[in-house]
């Protein structure tokens, strides 16, 4: 008697684990359509200022990942020309409530630095942006930026710390200068000498790929 009894008690446990396989089964695929987008929040520079529609680094973005990672997050690039930290501080909150990012890519602080904002200033609006994206649940990857030589090397240096120390502070992912390899490279930067080139913008998402990837 014993053993039979054993014997249905070991059906009865089988039974219920293929029912917990089977309910997981069924779950996985759910959750993983319900990842959330890559959300870019910059400016001009990630926002196609003065180059055709389609060909800036956040649209060759979106293709990347859909050759690379299929069935990879979707891009929503919320990035306005002229855009400010102080600005981007505003509109953060309703777009993360409208998206639910799964990572959050801050790409600011060269209009701040053209009105002459402080470091200090500047880095005080994006480490509330990067709690925003963080309490949100996205993971948060800083785009640094730099300024022409004539800003002088002291400034230069303590924008630079800005973005490596809240980095390091807030355990966000850094592409230390998102125009490396462009700036100041004939062809590669319009007339203003401020905006990158349709030609620029693949070396534009090669400079943030590497970091971006290991987010998604």
């Amino acid at each position: 008697m014993g053993r039979k009894g054993d014997g249905g008690r070991t059906a009865g446990l089988a039974r219920w684990l293929a029912g917990i396989v089977l309910a997981a089964s069924l779950l996985l695929p759910a959750l993983a359509c319900a990842k959330g987008p890559v959300l870019v929040v910059g400016d001009s520079l990630s926002a196609e200022h003065n180059i055709p529609a389609g060909t800036g680094w956040v649209s060759l973005l979106q293709r990347k990942i859909a050759r690379e990672l299929p069935g990879g997050p979707a891009v929503v690039n919320a990035s306005i020309s002229g855009e400010t930290s102080a600005g981007a501080l505003t509109r953060l909150p309703g777009l993360l409530q409208k998206h639910r990012p799964a990572v959050l890519v801050i790409e600011l602080g060269g209009n701040d630095a053209l009105r002459g904002l402080t470091p200090a200033q500047l880095r005080a609006n994006l480490e509330k942006m990067v709690v925003l994206g963080r309490q949100s649940g996205a993971r948060v990857l800083l785009l640094g930026i730099d300024v022409p030589p004539n800003y002088g090397p002291a400034y230069r240096e303590r924008l630079r710390r800005t973005y490596a120390e809240l980095a390091r502070a807030q355990d966000a992912a850094l592409v230390p200068f998102f125009l490396e390899g462009v700036a100041l490279q004939p062809g590669l930067m319009q007339a203003d000498g401020l905006h990158p080139t349709a030609a620029a913008q693949p070396r534009l998402l090669d400079n943030v790929w590497p970091a971006l990837k290991p987010l998604l």
